[in-house]
């Protein structure tokens, strides 16, 4: 008879309980509010270029992540039922790899094991949460998801891009005598770079604390920053420092407060 278990128990949610729900409501408003910019791209024909359109998907997928984490994650902050069916966690789980790039196919490993344990110490589903319900050993399962992870994070797009990106800021700090391109240039590299180490390093940790005993607190923390952090700051990066769009942003709110006073 298959031992699966039905219902799973949120847990290490009550030392939060007191303000984070308030403030992490703050956070999903503000976040859906400053990705305004999609709105806006998708409004103005003369900002559908690629550019424009990188920075409409990467809001798109700020937005999804976090609405698929936080409401949940606020509800059972503020309700003593804090039980989540299996289906509902495995897709929460599926959606969160999917949302940070970590290949949803991963999950085909965890479906068919069988469950023992109906408590999941972190405050999500993922991954690693649903491996440690098994009874089963899962030693391999969880050298597997390390080395693809590591594969994945060092061979990433976001990673080729970044040494790219910093060998071209370099680059043209050294051949151009510019003080003013080579002030902006830098705080635009520091920017970008800062938010991708953030969500970098806050992924690669939890992943870590996931695999030792200890860290259960730490690595809440970094799985709620891994998607607080680059949400809020994307758009403050890509859209505030982008003239083009903050020219178009205050046109069409000059013109929807004419339009009011009208």
């Amino acid at each position: 008879k298959n031992n699966q278990t039905l219902q799973l128990l949120m847990s290490h949610l009550y030392m939060f309980a007191q303000c984070l729900p308030f403030c992490l409501l703050v956070t999903h408003l503000i976040i859906n509010i400053s990705d305004v910019g999609i709105i806006v791209i998708i409004m103005e024909r003369s900002l559908q270029q690629p550019m424009y359109l990188l920075f409409c998907n990467l809001s798109v997928n700020d937005i999804l992540g976090n609405t698929n984490i936080l409401p949940r994650i606020m509800s059972d902050l503020l309700s003593n039922d804090r039980s989540i069916s299996y289906v509902e966690c495995v897709t929460q789980a599926f959606c969160n790899h999917t949302d940070s790039s970590i290949m949803g196919f991963l999950l085909g490993l965890t479906i068919h094991l069988k469950l023992c344990r109906s408590l999941i110490v972190n405050m999500y589903c993922d991954n690693a949460s649903l491996f440690k319900l098994s009874c089963q050993d899962v030693t391999i399962n969880n050298i597997y998801g390390l080395a693809f992870t590591v594969v994945l994070l060092t061979s990433s797009m976001g990673s080729i891009a970044s040494l790219t990106y910093i060998d071209r800021i370099v680059t043209i700090c050294v051949t151009r005598k510019n003080k003013e391109l080579n002030s902006k240039a830098l705080q635009t590299c520091t920017s970008h770079l800062l938010v991708y180490m953030i969500m970098l390093w806050t992924g690669f940790l939890s992943i870590i604390l996931h695999r030792i005993q200890i860290g259960t607190s730490y690595r809440n923390l970094a799985g709620i920053l891994f998607y607080l952090i680059p949400g809020n700051l994307n758009p403050i990066i890509y859209a505030m420092q982008t003239k083009e769009l903050k020219i178009k942003m205050k046109k069409i709110f000059r013109k929807r407060s004419k339009l009011n006073d009208l």
